[in-house]
């Protein structure tokens, strides 16, 4: 028989919740980060391992998690960033064609700690009328897990690119095999999800280069487009971003999503605001104002452009309708845009998938139709 372990939640305001540890055991026996909470109802495994979720413990508001299992082919980064996961029930046993092994084992092998058992339902209503707010959750005491909590930074103004980021500069070719000659894409990595090279990929080579590299690095390789990727954290901190992509504006055709696209925005003297609770899930209503299409969108972020810093220099073009939060922007006079959700999903809808074809078409309208 397995023994469970207790475990408890606190969060800095002190509300607390019972639970089972589950996954990792940490030396320390307790993990910290800021709590949120994620609507998925499946893709559990691409959403832990999002490193747009780097400094956060993911709340899963769906009550049964695990019954798939997980497998080798969807993982989104080389390794899950989160500080933890927390779920109302995890499943006792998978069962998928697809599964290679349970999600409790996957989480000890990635040293992800976790908590089960907990009202997850009240836990997301707290979160949703107090905004989300650091926590640790464990084994030891209460007051101990109360102290840790208040002393958690939480991502405000918390530089989080530099723990996800690539090293150094790699390539990933092209999936096509014609003669055509290959366009040259430059993905800048603040927390690149693979998913995402997945469909860069089909448009042409990608660079994939360090969220610290230069705009003459950038410029080097000749690019017929440059990629800004999503990423965790406040925008506001990762130092030279916006000041690299003011210098691309104009030379290259760009593309942003999500962290990318708030990168874009401070580039063009946006602001940024953080979010009570943030947008976590895949089920979000977002308007294409060009076309008047509504997309169900995933998304994943904390911080948002605020519309009317930006109107001067772009057009809005695609906004939230749960909130109308600002979700894209297309640059007046320069071949840039971008949206703040998630085109390529993973998990989630793939209604807006068709942006890769309109940066594929920006990239060729720039290139003059060649790809030379």
């Amino acid at each position: 028989m397995v023994r469970i372990k207790e475990s408890a939640l606190v969060l800095a305001d002190g509300t607390i919740f019972e639970g089972e540890t589950i996954g990792y055991s940490p030396p320390q026996q307790f993990a910290t980060g800021e709590v949120v909470f994620n609507t998925v109802l499946s893709g559990y495994q691409e959403v832990i391992t999002d490193p747009s979720y780097a400094g956060q413990i993911i709340t899963f508001t769906y009550p049964h998690i695990g019954n798939y299992g997980v497998n080798g082919e969807d993982n989104e980064s080389r390794k899950p960033f989160c500080r933890g996961v927390i779920v109302r029930d995890l499943a006792r046993r998978h069962s998928n064609w697809r599964a290679s092994g349970d999600l409790d084992s996957f989480l000890k092998k990635m040293e992800i700690s976790g908590i089960a058992g907990l009202d997850t339902r009240r836990l997301t209503r707290h979160i949703r009328e107090s905004g989300a707010m650091p926590g640790a959750f464990g084994t030891i005491s209460e007051s101990e897990l109360k102290k840790i909590a208040e002393m958690e930074s939480g991502t405000s103004g918390v530089n989080l690119v530099g723990e996800v980021t690539c090293t150094e500069s790699y390539l990933v070719e092209a999936k096509a095999s014609d003669s055509e000659p290959k366009k040259r894409i430059v993905a800048i990595d603040f927390g690149i999800k693979n998913t995402i090279v997945d469909y860069l990929t089909e448009l042409g080579d990608v660079y994939i280069m360090p969220a610290s590299s230069s705009p003459e690095e950038i410029l080097a390789i000749s690019p017929h487009g440059v990629f800004l990727s999503n990423g965790p954290g406040d925008p506001e901190a990762v130092e030279g971003a916006p000041e690299t992509i003011s210098q691309l504006i104009g030379k290259v055709p760009i593309f942003g999503i999500c962290l990318g696209h708030q990168l874009l925005s401070l580039a063009i003297g946006g602001t940024i605001k953080k979010m009570p609770f943030g947008h976590h899930g895949g089920n979000h209503p977002v308007k294409n104002l060009q076309t008047g299409i509504i997309e169900i969108t995933s998304q994943n972020h904390n911080f948002a452009v605020e519309a009317a810093s930006v109107k001067g220099k772009a057009e809005i073009t695609h906004i939230n309708l749960n909130d109308g939060c600002c979700e894209g922007i297309r640059l007046r006079t320069a071949p840039a845009f971008s949206v703040q959700h998630h085109p390529e999903a993973g998990p989630g809808p793939h209604d807006s998938a068709y942006l890769f074809k309109e940066f594929e078409s920006l990239m060729e309208d720039r290139d003059g139709g060649t790809n030379a």
